[in-house]
């Protein structure tokens, strides 16, 4: 059964209103006055369309708890123990004096939830957005974009290096070819593997013009490697083992013409879809891994 309207408070001498006795510069009290509460209260009836039964509890009751929830990161009993002692929290669910008790059990906010479903979360997000555009604290250029501040799920790869990207694409293509029969004119299987030694240790020395030759060079086998597999590919039937060369040949192929600022650039042949994040630590300054 959906809410009855909620009855206007008498003044009464012995009990002060709250909008008397707190701030009215508080952050929740000029937020409150920016939400259009009437909204909730015709669109959230809906979700209760028995003509019998218990009333439900007031919307904006539910709703202020739930926006109370999310600003100050509180569990469905914190929030409700939190209401009893914060007159603002009170103020901002639509009180008009003082509550000593808990207004519901914490398990409606529980159900609440499942009423509303997604849909309602996302206009209770709606509203908060219309509420800072209205105060000015949201403009339209803060919406274009949206900055996540998320925990980085590292990835088990090793530090991303071009002469190792090479080196693994190539022997990755080698043992493709292998497996479906292909004859490779070349597949540099001695020379590959002390470039990209070599590779490491010119930039353990800081000889960095060595270094770029050799890396050319290593870029170089892999593209032959990439260029005679794809000429013979058609003689390889259809099936599992063709697709799977189809798909690292695209893969390596995206790796020979990534540029240092190209866009998602390959660090790992085993995860492609890993990026490289920076996240200011003093120890680690680059974190491999996904968001």
């Amino acid at each position: 059964m959906k809410h009855r309207p909620r009855p206007p408070e008498q003044a009464d001498l012995l009990r002060p209103r709250l909008a008397d006795i707190i701030d009215g510069r508080h952050e929740l009290v000029r937020l409150a006055a920016l939400i259009d509460w009437d909204w909730f209260e015709r669109e959230w009836a809906g979700f209760f369309p028995a003509q019998e039964g218990r009333p439900a509890t007031q919307p904006r009751l539910v709703a202020g708890l739930m926006y109370l929830q999310h600003a100050y990161g509180l569990s469905d009993e914190a929030v409700l123990a939190r209401w009893v002692e914060n007159p603002y929290f009170q103020h901002f669910t639509g009180e008009t004096f003082f509550q000593h008790r808990l207004p519901i059990h914490p398990s409606s906010l529980s159900r609440w939830r499942g009423r509303i479903g997604e849909e309602g979360v996302e206009w209770l997000l709606t509203k908060t957005i219309e509420a800072g555009r209205a105060c000015g604290a949201v403009t339209p250029r803060s919406l274009s974009e949206i900055a996540v501040d998320t925990t980085v799920m590292e990835k088990a790869i090793a530090h991303p290096t071009d002469s190792r990207l090479y080196e693994r694409a190539r022997r990755s293509l080698v043992t493709l070819a292998h497996k479906a029969g292909i004859t490779l004119r070349q597949n540099y299987n001695r020379l590959a593997p002390r470039l990209a030694a070599q590779a490491g240790r010119h930039a353990h020395a800081r000889q960095f013009r060595r270094m770029r030759k050799v890396l050319r060079t290593l870029k170089g086998y892999t593209g032959r490697v990439l260029r005679d597999i794809g000429r013979k590919i058609g003689a390889v039937p259809e099936g599992r083992l063709r697709m799977r060369i189809e798909q690292r040949i695209a893969l390596v192929t995206r790796l020979l013409r990534q540029t240092p600022k190209s866009p998602g650039k390959i660090y790992a042949l085993h995860e492609p879809e890993v990026d490289c994040i920076s996240k200011g630590k003093a120890r680690v300054r680059y974190e491999f891994g996904c968001k």
